[in-house]
């Protein structure tokens, strides 16, 4: 039988409870630039649009990491070495995680990271079953906090992090430095990262990624809205709000907001938030990289790239990093 320990938490490491929503919608709302938060997407009806965006055609993503993973797993297997104790930030459905475990030599413990109780718990259960004889340590907690990772079963030679699914391009370039920070303290000398990044393209495939035709991102966006409504009472019309998402080249990313069809008033708690026609909500980034700009992200952590895989299409990529100072020696 699998060992499967309860997940844990820590009392810091939590999203903000329902209560404080009011307080985070008015401090980005009330910005000379409104801006919220893209964890607001996450509620239950928006996991399950996200699901559904990995699945259309545009979004070439997804299927670029799993062809990826299908053609080299067990290189970055053999590279991450035996007896890993693997800690995935973000679990959610688990594809590449199977493949990936499939591959792994004699791993000491699996230890995914998702904020959301209920999918990690569906992700565990699914694991348990495949993976009987692996440890599965989950761990209830915000993986861009510091964590509190569960003692594992035996000592493992090495800690891995794994950061799959770009979505390190969520975060601005002084954010991601700074994640990268914390992750680097939380392998410890020996360990490493295991990161998935989505490289710069042609500008028209990477915008059509988020913008499918079938307008399932358009709704997913939305729903931040939805959320709000049903959450803290505001009274956002959404038909009176529209998705955009364009490639900005200067940044370097695609950037996606809510924009307000026409001016107008909305409830926020007691008070009212004003909206011009075509001011915008910043709701997301998605930074792309260059293999040389990745590198150079990575090097202001502290780390080192020691080995990339690309999927076929030369589209998408996995990099392993390690301390810097591991590198020089």
């Amino acid at each position: 039988m699998s060992s499967v320990q309860p997940c844990s938490t820590g009392d810091d490491d939590r999203r903000p409870p329902l209560n404080d929503l009011l307080a985070i919608a008015r401090h980005g709302l009330g910005l000379k630039l409104k801006r919220l938060p893209s964890w607001l997407f996450y509620d239950e009806r928006g996991s399950a649009l996200f699901e559904q965006i990995c699945e259309q055609p545009e979004y070439y993503l997804t299927r670029c990491e799993v062809a990826l993973m299908d053609e080299h797993a067990a290189s970055v297997a053999d590279s991450l070495g035996s007896e890993v104790r693997l800690v995935e930030y973000g679990s959610g459905s688990g594809l590449k995680t199977r493949m990936l475990l499939r591959e792994m030599h004699d791993p000491v413990s699996y230890v995914p990271v998702e904020i959301s109780p209920a999918p990690l718990n569906e992700s565990v259960r699914r694991l348990a079953l495949e993976f009987p004889q692996l440890p599965l340590q989950p761990l209830c907690a915000d993986f861009s906090k510091p964590l509190r990772l569960p003692i594992p079963p035996r000592a493992p030679r090495r800690t891995v992090l794994y950061f799959p699914g770009s979505t390190i391009g969520n975060f601005e370039a002084r954010d991601a430095v700074d994640l990268l920070r914390k992750m680097r303290n939380e392998m410890g000398d020996a360990g490493g990262i295991l990161i998935g990044v989505d490289l710069k393209k042609d500008v028209a495939q990477m915008e059509a990624a988020y913008n499918d035709r079938a307008g399932v991102t358009a709704e997913f966006t939305l729903n931040m809205l939805a959320r709000l409504n049903r959450e803290i009472g505001s009274d956002f019309d959404l038909s009176a709000f529209r998705h955009h998402a364009r490639y900005n080249p200067m940044a370097g990313r695609i950037e996606t907001h809510i924009v307000s069809s026409r001016e107008q008033q909305v409830k926020i708690g007691s008070s009212k938030v004003g909206f011009r026609a075509e001011e915008v909500i910043q709701v997301e980034y998605s930074c792309k990289y260059s293999l040389e700009d990745f590198a150079a992200l990575a090097e202001k952590a502290g780390l080192a790239v020691m080995r990339t895989w690309l999927d076929p299409q030369r589209m998408f990529s996995v990099q392993y990093l390690v301390r810097a100072s591991a590198v020089a020696r």
